[in-house]
């Protein structure tokens, strides 16, 4: 009998592992290369990516109304159904869980998940240069890494009764597709030779004349250092992205 309808993975902790770390690690290579470029675009992608989702997501849930599994105990708490003269049903439950019940389709927590950490995926095998064609296994694990702890998100979700696998599944696509759109707006694809930088720091390398080379760390370092609020605001307004 299935009364209790908590859950371990809250609401509120969705954000620490789909935004928060995935902006640490960010922070983290713009400590060792001081490029804000690479910052502000990858937190910028970041956020697009999880909104959107979120978007698309609760659209779907609130225009499909799929009930949970757990929809039973929510209608009847106490396990007594109530059917009205017409064989129509009375749920008794507490009418925010109820109401709860119909969202079903897809996960939120599965495409929430997925956006921010597929994000996240794409972001390294870029960085690190893991489709570089030299077969470097520790690489291809560091990227799939994040791909695994949003599959084991959208696994708890089922076997908790709180989602379908078929709403997981939607949830996984919605949020990887997003995640993957949202990413090649700001960065040449990861297995490219440039795939380690954003687009913006290409274009300004090239209107200064610095080697677009991702050894060339001082270069880039001096050029990112120099950039002020004017070279910010530019980001924001489109300016400073290169060409598709």
């Amino acid at each position: 009998m299935m009364t209790d309808l908590k859950y371990p993975f809250k609401d509120n902790t969705v954000p620490v592992y789909a935004v928060l770390l995935p902006i640490l690690v960010f922070v983290c290579f713009y400590l060792k290369r001081t490029c804000v470029y690479d910052l502000h675009h990858s937190i910028l992608g970041l956020l697009f990516s999880v909104l959107i989702t979120g978007v698309i997501t609760d659209s779907i849930k609130v225009a499909t109304g799929r009930p949970r599994p757990n929809f039973y105990w929510r209608c009847f708490p106490d396990g007594k159904e109530l059917y009205d003269a017409l064989g129509g049903v009375i749920c008794h439950g507490k009418s925010g869980e109820v109401k709860e019940g119909h969202k079903s389709f897809p996960s939120g927590h599965t495409s929430w998940s997925f956006a921010g950490l597929t994000f996240l995926s794409l972001y390294l095998s870029g960085k690190i240069k893991a489709f570089n064609g030299e077969g470097h296994v520790a690489k291809l694990c560091l990227v799939i890494f994040p791909l695994l702890a949003a599959c084991l998100v959208g696994i708890s979700r089922v076997d908790d009764y709180w989602h379908h696998w078929q709403d997981v599944f939607a949830g996984a696509l919605i949020g990887s597709l997003v995640a993957a759109f949202c990413y090649r707006q700001f960065y040449p694809n990861p297995y490219h030779e440039e795939g380690w930088g954003p687009y913006a720091y290409f274009k300004a390398a090239q209107e200064r004349g610095v080697p677009m080379t991702s050894q060339n760390g001082d270069a880039l370092r001096t050029m990112s250092l120099q950039m002020d609020s004017t070279s910010l605001e530019n980001m924001e307004s489109g300016t400073s992205t290169a060409p598709r």
